[in-house]
């Protein structure tokens, strides 16, 4: 029995934290924003750009350091030829093979070096730049249409609101109806009015559903139906807030943002990049050493001396006895192949120095390419600084305006509401008919609607005014 009771109690809580698992998170501003930055395609593909950026920055770094390579080859000479080991001339096949170790360190070349590795430093630090630009458009878009969702929730709760209010008028209204109070017609019109405010509720739900999508497909989560963002529980407006000048922001912006500083590394980078064509017109100088040997199947070697008889004579004149002289010649054989390798070694050490004397003028129109690239990205750089001013300028103007606007939507919903108060009670007392009390309560409703779109739309502008200071967004 315990048993049983210790499985069930198990296979409650497994259930239990399944459930509660599976119920969908709500997303913050931050976490959407956060989980894009890790996730977005587009980001990814641009940091793919950085890291090639760095492999070549590495690459120039490494040209610093000697090179190493080892080689080899194999020959069949035919008929008539010199053999390479022994400069003797042979009428027979000669098989030959030849290895060597080369390593050569460049000396001087004009400091195109040390110029390249500049140059594709500030390559790099202007790809990073454009990563951490991306990272913000995706961040600005993000907030663009969270805060598009934030607002269609809001719309939606003040359109079940006027559906509630008028569906207690539409009962009321039967009331007055049944004992008399009340002409049917009156209670036709209020319930038209609660299905205009069920449509509105429709359409309502689908704009909201329509943010929700295009939220779900900026952060490319497969689907819309777990996703829920978390609704701030009050964004209010601080009216005490003083925007900064246009001036104060584009200094704040100018000194962050990466746009500006890609710009800037770039210009930097085709600086660097015409030195390094004018380093081609300088001499060019370069230790190389080598080690190689070889082998021939010509070469022989000897292997001993053998005697040969060649006189004869006597002891002395008055000798009987003959005497024997012994001459001694070279056996030769095949010269082994690993013997050949020690005893062919060859050791070399040179500097090769270049003088670029007459090249077509080729080196000469690549450096006035690269003046002309230098020119073209100092234009960029202030293009991007005059941009940046105009995108500020217009943000400030924005963001001014949409604080008179918001301002004003303020004081219509004040005074609708004020209006559909005094109507209200005019309508429950029978002083105005049904389609009175219609226009008075469509008016509040588009007011608040009006209301809510101009909120939003100045804590967006604001937002952007001071992620151009470097403010992260949040809410």
């Amino acid at each position: 029995m315990k048993k049983i009771v210790k499985l069930l109690l198990s296979l409650f809580f497994v259930a239990g934290s399944a459930m509660l698992y599976a119920q969908p998170k709500e997303w913050t501003l931050e976490d959407c924003i956060k989980y894009a930055l890790q996730n977005n395609i587009q980001i990814k593909r641009v940091g793919l750009q950085s890291d090639i950026a760095r492999n070549n920055y590495q690459q120039s770094k490494i040209q610093m350091l000697p090179n190493l390579n080892a080689g080899g080859g194999h020959s069949l000479n035919y008929g008539r030829n010199v053999d390479r080991y022994t400069n003797e001339i042979v009428n027979t096949n000669v098989k030959s093979d030849n290895f060597y170790v080369q390593s050569s360190l460049n000396l001087f070349s004009g400091f195109q070096t040390i110029n390249t590795i500049q140059q594709n430093r500030y390559m790099l630090e202007a790809s990073l730049q454009d990563y951490e630009k991306a990272k913000n458009d995706i961040s600005i878009q993000i907030a663009t249409v969270f805060l598009q969702v934030v607002s269609g929730d809001e719309a939606l709760g003040i359109a079940q609101n006027q559906f509630e209010v008028t569906h207690l008028q539409v009962e009321k209204t039967k009331k007055l109806v049944e004992v008399g109070n009340k002409a049917r017609g009156d209670l036709l019109e209020m319930q038209a009015q609660e299905a205009t405010d069920k449509y509105n509720i429709t359409v309502a739900k689908n704009n909201l559903n329509i943010f929700y999508i295009t939220l779900v497909q900026l952060l490319e989560l497969k689907s819309v139906n777990d996703f829920k963002i978390k609704i701030p529980d009050s964004i209010a407006i601080d009216h005490s807030n003083v925007l900064a000048t246009v001036d104060d922001i584009y200094k704040d912006a100018e000194a962050k943002l990466p746009q500006i500083k890609s710009a800037e590394n770039q210009l930097r980078s085709y600086e660097k990049g015409l030195s390094v064509m004018r380093g081609q017109l300088l001499p060019t100088l370069s230790l190389v050493g080598t080690i190689g040997t070889g082998y021939s199947n010509a070469r022989q070697r000897t292997d001993s001396l053998m005697p040969v008889a060649n006189t004869i004579g006597f002891v002395n004149d008055n000798s009987s006895l003959p005497v024997i002289n012994h001459s001694f010649v070279p056996v030769s054989g095949n010269y082994p192949f690993f013997s050949q390798l020690s005893d062919n070694e060859s050791k070399s050490i040179a500097f090769n120095l270049t003088i670029p004397i007459f090249n077509q003028f080729q080196v000469r129109k690549n450096v006035r390419n690269a003046k002309i690239r230098v020119n073209d990205f100092d234009y960029n750089l202030q293009q991007a600084k005059k941009s940046l001013y105009a995108e500020i300028q217009k943000a400030h103007a924005d963001a001014m305006a949409a604080f008179d606007q918001y301002n004003s939507a303020n004081e219509v919903v004040v005074a609708n509401e004020e209006a559909f108060k005094y109507n209200q009670q005019k309508y429950d007392v029978g002083m105005i008919s049904s389609v009175d009390y219609d226009i008075v309560k469509n008016n509040l409703t588009k007011a608040k609607s009006n209301l809510i779109q101009a909120k939003y739309d100045y804590i967006f502008k604001i937002k952007v005014l001071d992620f151009y200071r470097g403010v992260p967004i949040v809410l």
